[in-house]
């Protein structure tokens, strides 16, 4: 519920919360897609959002090992750009998702559902196994619902015996024989990086136009080394970051694999975030010298902040010594 018992702020299905939470005296931020309907948000009082735990990971380990039932929660209102827009998109929805990224298509389906919205989504869902599959039996409940205007089909690529469903990846193959005709469909994509890249090759059989394809953002790229274009000579190194902050200086060392954000976060320096992956600009700093790597899939800076100087920390990775600062 929001603070002092002022109502939640209603949301379009497919947006995010940027949790604020301190961990040993530091405020960090992480993004999660909320996975309820804008209807809970605005009669039940409560946003939903799911969190898989990541071993090792900065942040979850420490949620799932401290919050319990009436842990008081930070976070932004609700962000993003990854909802359906009538006067833009068609009104039927193919959602490809992979892993978590079954979050917002969870919110989007309800929201179809409980509102009534003349809208249809088909979603192809990868998963790995059936014991990793989310919301399952919600999928499941919502299919028998509304099933002229739900359509669900699960890909495990690692099934087990008890597995009759399709098997595999998300391949062209597979979108065809599922969703069949893809002339007249958005196509919404959520999930891991490697997903991203695969989907790229795999949709451009398709020849869809790029106002038709729609895509969640990233989050933290968890193999950064992986991605195109990183130098794999720089994997393993460690940097020294010059950080300028409200009128202070202060060194730290930071990791080339990991964002620049991230160290800041590690050393209790880290400016103001939200969305984590480059695009909203809110952590936004002035790289003063050195030299970064930004993955084309979460470069969200425009043209003269690239002329000029500016980065954003949360989707820059240091290659050699930087000086920056802080807004």
């Amino acid at each position: 519920a929001g603070s002092g018992g002022a109502e939640l702020p209603c949301f379009r299905a497919g947006q995010f919360l940027s949790l604020k939470v301190a961990v040993d005296g530091t405020e960090i931020t992480r993004a999660y897609s909320i996975s309820s309907s804008p209807l809970d948000a605005v009669r039940n009082g409560f946003y939903e959002i799911t969190i898989r735990r990541t071993e090792g990971g900065f942040l979850t380990e420490w949620i799932w090992n401290n919050w319990r039932k009436g842990t008081e929660l930070k976070t932004s209102g609700p962000c993003g750009f990854f909802y359906h827009e009538p006067i833009r998109d068609s009104s039927h929805i193919l959602a490809l998702a992979g892993g978590s990224g079954i979050t917002p298509f969870m919110s989007m389906i309800r929201d179809i559902v409980e509102r009534n919205r003349n809208n249809r989504i088909t979603l192809i869902y990868g998963t790995r196994s059936p014991r990793d599959i989310i919301f399952r039996e919600e999928l499941e409940k919502y299919v028998k619902a509304a099933p002229d205007r739900v359509t669900v089909h699960i890909v495990c690529s690692e099934p087990d015996s008890s597995w009759t469903g399709p098997k595999g990846f998300l391949t062209a193959s597979c979108i065809r024989e599922l969703a069949g005709e893809i002339d007249g469909k958005s196509v919404f994509i959520c999930g891991p990086p490697k997903m991203y890249e695969m989907l790229d090759r795999e949709l451009a059989a398709f020849n869809i136009p790029k106002r038709r394809i729609r895509r969640e953002l990233m989050g933290k790229i968890e193999d950064i080394t992986a991605m195109k274009g990183f130098p794999r000579a720089a994997a393993g190194k460690r940097f020294t970051l010059k950080v300028h902050a409200g009128g202070k200086t202060e060194t730290i060392s930071a990791s080339a694999i990991e964002p620049v954000l991230v160290s800041l976060e590690r050393a209790r320096l880290a400016p103001p975030s939200e969305c984590r992956s480059g695009e909203c600009g809110f952590c936004r700093s002035r790289l003063v010298s050195g030299n970064i790597f930004v993955s084309d899939y979460n470069d969200g800076r425009r043209g003269a902040d690239v002329a000029y100087g500016f980065f954003h920390p949360c989707a820059s990775y240091p290659l050699s010594d930087l000086e920056i600062e802080l807004p």
